[in-house]
């Protein structure tokens, strides 16, 4: 069994180093991550869910710290604390009702029908005890807190107590496994999001339309030549997304599907706009206001398509879902890259000099590296669970995620 710190290390270097390349990747290794930290986790007799919950948001503080900017790792880590929480409901349910089946066996048939079943208020306080802290005396003596109270005697006291053991080990067990077995699906989810969102592109994608795009997104590649390999015929205008010019790594993709491809630059966008049937773009992270935060450049696509009435669509996974809003303090909107990327240093040496005007240099390079997307500016997300109005993205988070969960770093005071 490979060591779990060291996992955990080597994922954070990598999230400080920026050495995954994408949101899916990120996304997926994260729930890997949080799958072996689920599976190696020792169980107590109570409170198996909380201390699962404690693992999973210790482990997600580091990772997010490791690369604020990457919001895929904090979606997946709140999606497998709800996980956590939605199982440990579910087993709980799944107990209560055992218990009133049992005792509803001894009573005649007549009176089982009269008998209600378990209200669904009882139901969540059940739940809520299985989440409660243990008490302090069942820490100090380190046994669970079913022992704490005493029990009445009888001659079947021993096999009873083993029972209840067993049935207690039996449970934890099958919480663990159940969490385990949903990460798999989320897991197998990530994976397959590019293939669920691709065939829906004949829905959307009609005969002799004009697309525009904006850099390289794989989503996007991949969903235009969904659209082709259905027979589609279509042209796609790629702004070539400057300064990175990913858009011309596109364009060869797409030429090499025998797509119609024509490259133009980032400030002729206004200019072609009008030609234009549909904008469809990527996306770095969907808020939850409906917002999105893209690459560079996406923002002045998104008003030139709302200036001229086309619509503007975001394809993306739902593990970009983010249940935070863009004005949180735990969201980082942007950040600056290397300003090689826009001017050669050695050229322009001469405009950074250190040593006029008090050491402060008369040129200065900004390179960010997102836009953020206004909810009103985008017309659908199209998603690996359907299409959706920005309007109902409020809707999935609450599918997704538990607002206990939304602030996993938690700021220690003295």
């Amino acid at each position: 069994m490979p060591d779990l710190q060291a996992l955990v290390t080597d994922f954070v270097l990598k999230l400080k180093r920026r050495k995954i390349e994408g949101s899916q990747a990120t996304a997926k290794q994260t729930a890997e991550l949080l799958r072996q930290v689920v599976s190696q986790q020792r169980m107590p007799y109570t409170n198996q869910a909380s201390v699962l919950i404690d693992a999973v948001r210790a482990v997600g503080e580091q990772l997010i710290a490791a690369n604020p900017i990457e919001l895929a790792v904090g979606n997946i880590v709140r999606r497998v604390l709800h996980i956590i929480r939605e199982e440990n409901l579910s087993s709980t349910t799944a107990a209560m009702e055992g218990l009133g089946l049992t005792a509803g066996s001894d009573d005649d048939e007549g009176e089982h029908e009269d008998r209600p079943g378990l209200s669904a208020a009882a139901v969540a306080a059940a739940a809520r005890s299985t989440l409660r802290a243990p008490s302090l005396q069942t820490l100090l003596e380190d046994i669970p807190e079913s022992a704490v109270a005493p029990h009445p005697s009888s001659s079947g006291g021993d096999s009873e107590g083993k029972s209840k053991s067993a049935d207690r080990s039996s449970r934890s067990k099958k919480l663990k496994h159940d969490v385990i077995e949903a990460i798999n699906e989320l897991i197998q989810d990530i994976d397959t999001c590019h293939e669920l969102i691709s065939e829906q592109a004949v829905e959307h994608i009609h005969q002799n339309e004009v697309i525009l795009t904006l850099g390289r997104s794989r989503t996007v590649k991949e969903f235009l030549c969904a659209a082709k390999e259905k027979k589609r015929s279509f042209r796609v205008f790629v702004a070539e997304g400057a300064p990175r010019y990913q858009g011309h790594v596109l364009a060869k993709e797409l030429v090499g599907k025998g797509i119609q491809t024509t490259v133009i630059t980032d400030s002729a966008v206004f200019a072609m706009i009008s030609r234009v049937n549909m904008v469809i773009v990527g996306a770095h992270a969907i808020m939850a206001n409906g917002g999105v935060i893209a690459p560079v450049g996406i923002n002045m696509v998104a008003l030139a398509a709302q200036r001229h009435a086309v619509p503007f669509v975001v394809v993306a996974g739902s593990h970009k879902l983010c249940p935070l809003y863009p004005h949180n303090p735990e969201v980082l909107l942007n950040e600056f890259r290397c300003p090689s990327d826009l001017l050669d240093f050695g050229e322009f040496s001469d405009c950074m000099d250190y040593g006029s005007l008090g050491g402060s240099p008369l040129l200065h390079v900004v390179n960010p590296a997102f836009d953020y997307v206004q909810p009103k500016l985008v017309s659908l997300f199209i998603t690996d669970t359907g299409g959706h109005n920005p309007s109902y993205v409020y809707r999935l988070i609450s599918d997704y995620y538990t607002a206990d969960d939304l602030v996993v770093q938690r700021n220690s005071t003295n």
